[in-house]
């Protein structure tokens, strides 16, 4: 039944979204569902060609048939769904990988399998990671656009060392961070560490 294939592939994008939501996780992607994703390009053909042909129809015959125009407008109706489901489910991938390159300071070296992305997605997260890797080298090599957005609201906070990092040296002294340690420091000395995923914060 026409539809039937793009709920499967909202299904599966609300489930990545799920699984991406959970607090201290990182972004990730399942495979690049390419199959589903033809199959549904030839169902929006096949439907553009029912429209035209019922379009035609309704001209050559002249007549007010409601059966001929509910059926367009059900067929269009299903093109115009599954067309949407298409990208939704490419949004949220895209969405996913700029996620994937923030987190990294602009480096494509995530935990994300390059099996699992498309052709062309492993072209965009390549290209996006040069785009932001030459904005901070450029231009904006003064200002750390990759920190976070949003004020702290405590300069100083608690933070748990969750890797061995060795010694760091910050303008209050030396912190030499040993994996379960905890520090009470300013929060703009860790920031780093934080994203890399060296300490976290309690």
């Amino acid at each position: 039944m026409y539809g039937d294939l793009a709920n499967k592939l909202v299904i599966e994008a609300k489930r990545t979204q799920q699984l991406n939501g959970k607090p201290n996780k990182a972004t990730k992607l399942p495979m690049y569902n390419d199959e589903i994703v033809r199959n549904i390009i030839t169902e929006v053909n096949q439907l553009k060609q029912n429209a035209e042909f019922l379009k035609e129809n309704e001209v050559m015959s002249q007549s007010e048939n409601k059966v001929v125009k509910c059926q367009y407008f059900v067929n269009s109706l299903c093109l115009e769904r599954n067309k949407r489901c298409l990208l939704a489910y490419q949004r949220l991938r895209c969405d996913a990988l700029d996620s994937m390159i923030w987190e990294n300071n602009g480096m494509d070296s995530s935990n994300q399998d390059s099996n699992d992305l498309s052709h062309e997605e492993q072209e965009y997260l390549r290209e996006y990671a040069d785009l932001i890797t030459d904005l901070k080298v450029g231009a904006l090599s003064d200002i750390d656009i990759s920190g976070s957005l949003t004020p702290p609201s405590d300069v100083f906070i608690d933070v748990r060392v969750l890797k061995d990092a060795g010694e760091i040296q910050t303008e209050y002294g030396v912190f030499n961070l040993i994996k379960d340690s905890q520090f009470f420091v300013r929060q703009s000395d860790v920031e780093r560490l934080i994203q890399q995923g060296y300490l976290q914060k309690i």
